[in-house]
């Protein structure tokens, strides 16, 4: 029998998993690494859950710290870097707005993480410059200027935004 924090946690779970799960695709990129980093999230959240007043706040920082500490120790790993990107197999007979969106979810994996962070949780999560900065623990005027590096990144990378409203500035 499930005791009352149980319950509320499986409700909380069943309402909001997805919605972290897409967040935290958009930042890995990969599904596999997002579910993971949602699942670890979730684990260490239920020991607390108690203690927690604000979850969803709470488990976006756990996933975002947690991003951001795994990206940490993969960047000590060789990477190997190309020219371009090998062509998707499949991509080629794609609607013009599927295509975008592949090519703004690449952009997006070649951002630096706090770029990235930042981008998602600004764009993709709605989310104030301080509610952002809160989330990141870091200052409003850090949030500024990472967002701006990396819409100017994104539309070097993706010249196709030029005509696409990002952030109210095209």
């Amino acid at each position: 029998m499930e005791t009352p924090e149980e319950a509320e946690f499986s409700a909380f779970v069943e309402q909001r998993a997805h919605a972290l799960l897409k967040t935290a695709y958009a930042l890995t990129g990969d599904r596999h690494a997002a579910e993971d980093l949602v699942q670890n999230a979730l684990a260490k959240a239920f020991a607390r859950w108690r203690r927690i007043d604000e979850p969803e706040p709470y488990l976006r920082r756990m996933i975002y710290n947690e991003f951001a500490s795994g990206w940490r120790s993969r960047r000590r790993q060789a990477e190997v870097t190309v020219a371009e990107p090998p062509d998707r197999a499949g991509t080629r007979h794609l609607d013009s707005d599927t295509a975008l969106r592949l090519l703004l979810r690449d952009a997006l994996r070649a951002l630096p993480p706090r770029q990235r962070a930042v981008l998602i949780l600004r764009y993709f999560e709605d989310m104030s410059v301080e509610e952002t900065a809160e989330i990141l623990s870091c200052r409003v005027g850090t949030v500024a200027s990472q967002a701006s590096r990396g819409l100017a990144k994104l539309r070097e990378l993706v010249p196709q935004l030029d005509w696409v409203e990002v952030g109210g500035r095209h």
